[in-house]
């Protein structure tokens, strides 16, 4: 992919600033109510608060890639559900202009009873398409994904592939400004990551902004043109993704 779209002013089409994301998890339920007021009593802390993101800040131009790394655990996928507007920030702003395609957990609004038609069609709609316009666009997403035999079989009949390759047919069959990818390029054979490659690599030069979390260092290189390591929910490193990645392997 190009690493470069020119000097051309734009506006972020992503701009998150200080954003911070904290989980309230309930330290141990309480018994009875005489518990509970022993335990107010001794000040014994009822909830946990994690912070799965602390002060997040960084922006993303039309026609960017930015590559997220960190260990398991570090934020990444919360990263991602926030600019999904899955999760709102605790704290801070998340600005993300336009439309949004999210690539995560491929799959993860499918009915494994319906046949593949049919989720390809609910999965649309979730998306923010019509009903209509997805029973026409049905065919050639199939086509693409490759399952046009096995599309009016139930889904549980599928292998994780095959649902894998639907669901990213489904997510990139149209245009978003902003696409949201965890590690999608993983998943599947060479000729599937070749062909999911070139459909973001046209909406790279198209002008969309992509952010993608992914383990490969060698997939950030070929395809970021800036990175942001994560860890334990704070940014480490962020900027020129050689000087990043040097960060982050020799931590």
């Amino acid at each position: 992919m190009a690493k470069n779209r020119g000097d051309a002013v734009m506006k972020p089409l992503v701009q998150v600033e200080l954003a911070s994301v904290n989980y309230c998890i309930r330290n141990g339920a309480s018994r009875s109510l005489k518990e509970t007021a022993i335990r107010a009593l001794k000040r014994e802390k009822l909830d946990l608060e994690v912070k799965a993101l602390h002060e997040v800040s960084f922006s993303v131009m039309p026609g960017e890639i930015l590559a997220v790394v960190g260990r398991n655990g570090a934020g990444k996928s919360t990263l991602l559900k926030l600019l999904a507007r899955v999760l709102p920030p605790t704290q801070g702003r998340v600005l993300v202009n336009g439309s949004v395609a999210p690539m995560i957990e491929l799959g993860a609004g499918f009915s494994f009873e319906l046949t593949g038609r049919e989720n390809c069609i609910l999965y649309g709609t979730l998306l923010g398409r019509s009903s209509k316009e997805m029973r026409v666009r049905a065919d050639e997403i199939s086509k693409w994904a490759g399952i046009q035999e096995a599309f009016d079989r139930p889904l549980r009949t599928y292998s994780s592939g095959m649902v894998s390759r639907l669901a990213f047919a489904v997510a990139t069959d149209m245009r978003s400004d902003v696409i949201l990818i965890d590690e999608v390029l993983s998943v599947g054979d060479s000729n599937f990551t070749k062909k999911s490659t070139e459909r973001l690599n046209s909406f790279f030069h198209s002008g969309a902004a992509i952010i993608l979390v992914s383990h490969s260092s060698q997939t950030v290189r070929d395809l970021a043109t800036k990175a942001l390591w994560l860890d334990h929910g704070q940014v480490m490193e962020y900027g020129e993704v050689e000087r990043v990645l040097h960060a982050y392997e020799h931590a």
